[in-house]
């Protein structure tokens, strides 16, 4: 059956519209002209960019440039928009236009669709668009977009983490285990030292983002086509801005410079490769707990982390470490999104980036997995894992690497033979140091604690 439509028409000449869509000509075009196979443009930029028009409305309004009832039509139909069902009006695909200008138009169409609908004849172009362009709307809109997903979303989730990581190592103060490098036995550690690494990493990438947060803030709007603010009446963008800031309440500035605000988005790539590192660190934790969880009968068996679902089709009893799992395919593809953006920020030719859809989709993706990820972790990996201290214990006293401890008052060879017949006797080192040197007993039961040992040894005698 055959859709019913509606003609509509733009600068290039008519076009027919499904009857139901809010949107016009130029959205249909792109619908048409982009039909390689991707995702739509994600929700949190389409809501920036409506963000946008609703400041750019109370700027124009604010300078005469729009009629009381212009400005009410177009306001009531960006308030008819802020609820569910928003994205069902947006379907231009990321893989269009360089510049997202049919995002852009897309949006500027919606909103007049609305206002029309309303009874006030909105143009999509001259009033909804009005002291704008798609060149600096769009970029705009990026990094607006990923100023409220850092502070929203992302910085939130790694705080919380870095909470439960601390909660889990004040109940597991007193653990002492065998510290690891090369994957190979080393010197004790204490357990929470282990776990206040992770956080401290967590901590740095807070710190990182919060760095970059600041140039997120700058924005090109105002710049219009090329960066000259052509068509943008003075004032426009302190206004505009003034609404913007209110209404997410985010501080937003005018960029330095509008020009290197339209033609790159080296901030992005910027935010982008903190959220990479983040990546990283999410990573080393998970790979942490699947080590220290591997086993149980035949691995390190150190902890044990709370099963959630059966681990195999075939094999019984088999426990998987799921949520480490999951984890790490999501910060495989955050460095897999930074790779794109990198490439797409080699794409500023002159006067303008011409990548700024897939940059907002791979990074906008990349704050959503990282706040996603480090709440699974936090909530279904480090809280939940028990420390299995026997098995903890167990090895600590036979570690040959005790023996380094002695070296100050043996020497290396000695101590490297003392280790080598704990080794191969399979002994605990004290027994064998006990036998072997002419050592006080005292003196060789402080040094070779592990408890002492971890607490950094002779060092902090």
């Amino acid at each position: 059956m055959n859709q019913p439509t509606r003609t509509e028409r733009d600068s290039m000449g008519s076009v027919e519209v499904p009857a139901s869509a809010l949107y016009g000509a130029q959205t249909q075009r792109a619908l048409d002209n982009f039909t390689i196979p991707c995702e739509r443009m994600p929700e949190p930029f389409i809501r920036a960019l409506l963000l946008i028009k609703q400041g750019a409305a109370e700027a124009n309004r604010s300078l005469g440039l729009l009629s009381d009832s212009q400005y009410r039509a177009i306001h009531q139909a960006i308030e008819s928009l802020q609820g569910e069902g928003l994205m069902e009006h947006f379907p231009v695909p990321v893989l269009q236009t360089g510049s997202g200008t049919s995002t852009n138009m897309n949006m500027n169409e919606v909103i007049a669709r609305l206002a029309q609908l309303g009874g006030t004849e909105i143009s999509p172009n001259d009033h909804v668009n009005m002291g704008q362009s798609s060149n600096d709307v769009i970029p705009s809109a990026l990094h607006i977009a990923a100023a409220i997903q850092l502070r929203s979303q992302v910085i939130p989730a790694l705080s919380a983490l870095i909470r439960v990581i601390g909660e889990t190592a004040s109940a597991n103060g007193d653990v002492i285990k065998t510290g690891r490098t090369h994957l190979m036995d080393a010197l004790p550690i204490r357990f929470d030292h282990e776990l206040a690494g992770w956080a401290s990493q967590v901590r740095d990438n807070i710190d990182r983002l919060e760095d970059v947060f600041q140039r997120l803030t700058r924005l090109p709007l105002g710049g219009t086509a090329v960066g000259s603010g052509v068509n943008c009446a003075p004032g426009f963008v302190e206004r505009a801005l003034q609404t913007i800031s209110r209404v997410s309440s985010i501080a937003f500035e005018s960029s330095d410079s509008a020009f290197k605000g339209l033609s790159c988005i080296d901030t992005v790539l910027e935010t982008s490769g903190h959220l990479r590192t983040c990546a990283v660190t999410l990573m080393k934790i998970a790979n942490d707990l699947r080590w220290m969880n591997s086993g149980p009968h035949a691995g390190l068996a150190e902890i044990r982390l709370t099963p959630l679902q059966p681990g195999s089709s075939i094999m019984v009893d088999k426990v998987n470490p799921v949520i480490p799992e999951a984890v790490l395919m999501a910060c495989a593809r955050i460095i897999g999104n930074d790779m794109s953006i990198t490439i797409g920020a080699q794409w500023g030719n002159f006067q303008l980036n011409t990548m700024l859809p897939l940059a907002a989709a791979e990074l906008l993706d990349s704050t959503t997995l990282t706040a996603g990820a480090a709440r699974l972790l936090g909530d279904k990996a480090v809280a939940g894992f028990e420390v299995l201290r026997g098995n903890v214990k167990r090895p600590l006293m036979q570690n040959p690497v005790l023996v380094t401890a002695l070296t100050p008052h043996i020497g290396y060879l000695k101590a490297a033979e003392v280790a080598k017949k704990a080794r191969e006797e399979q002994r605990p080192v004290l027994d064998v140091a006990l036998e072997t040197l002419d050592l006080e007993e005292a003196l060789l039961r402080k040094l070779l604690d592990p408890e002492y040992l971890a607490g950094g040894g002779a060092n902090r005698s």
